[in-house]
This record gives structure tokens, C-alpha cells and sequence, in this order.
């Protein structure tokens, strides 16, 4: 199988810090009461990638935008895949730089237009749904990863592979929202090992 143009991966911890996931719910918490945006975070970055991607492809022209690997888009969406990292019990620490984190690399193909950009908002809703109907089960996963760690300071590799499989679903189907890849992401969940540029070695779940 050839590998997709965008790869993510995460080095898990040996063990989860109890304290970590007090801050992890001050923080949920903290998002949500300035507007919710822990449950429609990924609706505002799909609404807001493809508009950004557009206007630096307006200004830039589309082979300059992805020389520079799309500039303030590819920022935001580190500092997002960082962030949510961490949220969904798969980091232990709080990103102040996302190479902190995660592993997050793009091999930028095609050439763009500010059309092209836009009509993603519709190309990607396809994949935008399944990944929200996995985000449900994400949901009592982590219920049950917090319930782990306070009691363990780890939980599942089963369960942990899971959550990374839904976040490199996420990885690729941003990357391809914000015009940096031509092809569409899998409808796969990629549970196995990474290595940058290449595709899992036992290869990716069928969904």
C-alpha cells in the first residue's frame, strides 16, 4: 500500500501523571465555557482551513503555498493536533511547542487554486462524519483512560492505539482539508506503528 502523504504519530508514556488529568479537565472545562470549542473544535478548524488556505493561495499562488508547506495554516494545524493530543489521554504533557508531542509530517502534492481550496469544505464532509461518530466512542474511551490512570497511571494499549488512530484520521483529513495533499485520506483507522512517510507496518483497519 502506498503511504499517504501525511503521517502522525505520538510516543506513548511509560506512565500517565494522575496530576495531568486534573489539568486536562481545568482545560476542557476552561474551552468550554469561552464557547464550547471542545465540541466544535473540529467544526471551526474545518470552516476555517479551507478559508485560510484559500487567501494564502490568492496571495501567494498555489506551488508558493505549498513550498512553504502552507505557512500559518500548517502552524495551526500542529498547534491543533498538539493540543488535542493531549486532550484525548495520549500525551503527557501540556504542548508549549507541538514538536513537544507529536510527530506530524506533510509531503505538500498538486497545485491548488482558491477554488479548488474552498469546494474541501464539501469534499471533506464525507470523512468529517464518520470521524464525529468515532469521536463518540473516542468520548467513553476517555472516560475510561482518566478512570485507569488515577487508579494505575496507564491505561489499554488497545484503547490507546484506538484514540491514535482517530487522531491520525484527524491529521490527514486536515492536511488534505488545508489543500497541502491532492489525495483523499483513507477510510481507514491506522492503529499500528508510524514512521514518517510510511504506512503502518501491520496496515490500517478498514472502516
Amino acid at each position: 500500500m502506498t503511504a499517504y502523504p501525511v503521517s502522525f504519530n505520538v510516543t506513548r508514556p511509560e506512565k500517565f501523571d494522575r496530576t495531568q488529568v486534573a489539568l486536562r479537565i481545568l482545560v476542557i472545562l476552561v474551552l468550554s465555557v469561552l464557547g464550547g470549542i471542545i465540541g466544535w473544535s473540529l467544526g471551526l478548524v474545518y470552516l476555517a482551513l479551507p478559508v485560510l488556505a484559500a487567501v494564502l493561495i490568492s496571495q501567494k499562488g498555489g506551488p508558493k503555498y505549498l513550498e512553504d508547506r502552507g505557512g500559518p495554516a500548517m502552524t495551526l494545524l500542529q498547534w491543533y493536533l498538539a493540543l488535542y493530543t493531549y486532550l484525548s489521554m495520549l500525551a503527557d504533557r501540556f504542548p508549549s511547542e507541538p514538536e513537544e508531542i507529536i510527530s506530524f509530517e506533510v509531503r505538500p502534492q498538486g497545485v491548488p487554486t482558491v477554488g479548488s481550496a474552498l469546494l474541501r469544505l464539501i469534499y471533506s464532509i464525507p470523512s468529517a462524519i464518520v470521524l464525529v461518530l468515532l469521536g463518540i466512542i473516542a468520548a467513553f474511551i476517555w472516560i475510561i483512560a482518566v478512570v485507569s490512570v488515577l487508579i494505575n497511571e496507564s491505561y489499554s494499549e488497545g484503547l490507546y492505539n484506538f484514540q491514535l488512530g482517530i487522531m491520525r484520521w484527524h491529521a490527514r483529513l486536515l492536511g488534505y482539508h488545508a489543500s497541502l495533499v491532492d489525495q483523499y485520506p483513507p477510510f481507514a483507522l491506522d492503529t499500528g506503528p508510524e514512521a514518517p512517510g510510511q504506512t503502518s507496518a501491520e496496515g490500517p483497519a478498514q472502516v
